[in-house]
């Protein structure tokens, strides 16, 4: 494969968690947290079978979301784990904490936009030890939907004008499934 000569990068904009960069006539937003640009998506199930999703207000698309528990890997430690940062985004945003957590897949969220990498985590042996709802300003209310009504519930959401994250339909389907399409243990 051949590859483009990037060397010739030019720094258009830097701010806390994110740059602004040219290389050549190709513009993009790369992750200025950690070298790779990680994230953790997790895809958790209580022991009631309802898989747990989070609702907030973002701002860069002006409108609320529904996604699973997600965040940045690498944010406050360099040290972090994508284990660890998917138990500390799980049990901050939802209040639920895994007894294991299963890494399953990493790539691009929009390759031809940014740098970011996001892992799906399976999270297992879910146990409730606080309310959820966020860190700082997050604003995030937990839905606990029955696994069976998941898509419906999603498709009711779009209709009554939330955006929907794409990976939703990836998790659910990785909660049964490994990334190979063999049953999930």
């Amino acid at each position: 494969m051949s590859r483009p000569d990037d060397t010739g990068t030019e720094l258009l904009y830097e701010g806390e968690w994110l740059r602004l960069v040219r290389r050549g006539k190709w513009e993009a937003c790369e992750r200025t947290h950690s070298a790779e640009g990680l994230a953790v998506i997790v895809i958790a199930v209580t022991p009631a079978d309802e898989v747990l999703f989070v609702e907030q207000y973002r701002m860069a698309l002006g409108a609320p979301t529904i996604e699973m528990p997600a965040g940045l890997v690498g944010d406050d430690d360099a040290g972090d784990t994508l284990e660890a940062a998917a138990t500390r985004e799980l049990v901050e945003e939802t209040g639920w904490e895994p007894g294991r957590v299963e890494i399953l897949l990493t790539g691009p969220t929009s390759s031809g936009m940014s740098n970011e990498r996001i892992a799906f985590a399976r999270a297992r042996d879910l146990r409730r030890v606080g309310e959820g709802g966020g860190v700082g300003n997050e604003d995030i209310t937990v839905h606990h939907v029955p696994r069976a009504e998941a898509p419906a519930w999603l498709m009711r959401k779009h209709r009554e004008g939330y955006e929907l994250d794409l990976k939703l339909w990836a998790g659910l389907w990785m909660i049964e499934h490994n990334p190979d399409g063999s049953p999930a243990d």
